[in-house]
């Protein structure tokens, strides 16, 4: 059978979502942060690109004027362009979380753990920075401070209320 369509200017009543909990506006705050401070990070790369001149020659002392040029465009492109897909991950994340989208928190753990892994890599790589590159040690902090933002909203992300939270508001998105 099939419900008539109301007539006039009613709409059907659609039941109300839940009230997000605590851990999950928690999340999405630091999930803001996380895109607070990953713009942060690849601002702080482009503004720093004049440093990574001697860093590539100390590296590669036998490249050209022109490959040292690419290298520093090729570093700070990828900086930028790295940042803005981090920020709109993050802002995006931090929207589906909050409104309990079921398959959300699995891709921000998913991306939490390609986040360890970049950030792992960073760090064993840092050793091999030479002291020329003075920004290393502030563009490891940044990523260590990315970092527990996303560990703390993962870890908030799998409490008991936010799963009750997110079945809840799946189960709603289903009925709707």
């Amino acid at each position: 059978m099939y419900q008539p369509y109301p007539s006039g200017s009613q709409m059907p009543e659609q039941p109300p979502r839940p009230i997000a909990p605590q851990p999950v506006l928690m999340a999405t705050k630091l999930m803001y942060v996380g895109a607070a401070l990953s713009a942060l990070e690849a601002i702080y790369t482009a503004a720093t690109a004049s440093g990574l001149k001697a860093a590539i020659l100390k590296g590669h002392p036998l490249y050209t004027t022109a490959q040292v040029h690419k290298a520093e465009t090729s570093i700070v492109i990828s900086a930028i362009v790295g940042g803005l897909l981090a920020v709109g991950l993050w802002i995006w994340m931090a929207r589906m979380n909050g409104a309990g989208r079921k398959w959300a928190r699995i891709v921000a753990s998913v991306l939490f753990g390609i986040n360890t892994v970049d950030l792992l890599i960073t760090i064993s790589q840092a050793s091999a920075i030479t002291a020329v590159e003075a920004n290393a040690g502030v563009s490891i902090a940044l990523g260590v401070l990315v970092w527990l933002a996303g560990l703390g909203a993962i870890v908030l992300l799998w409490r008991g209320e936010s799963s009750q939270y997110i079945a809840t508001a799946s189960a709603k998105d289903a009925a709707a």
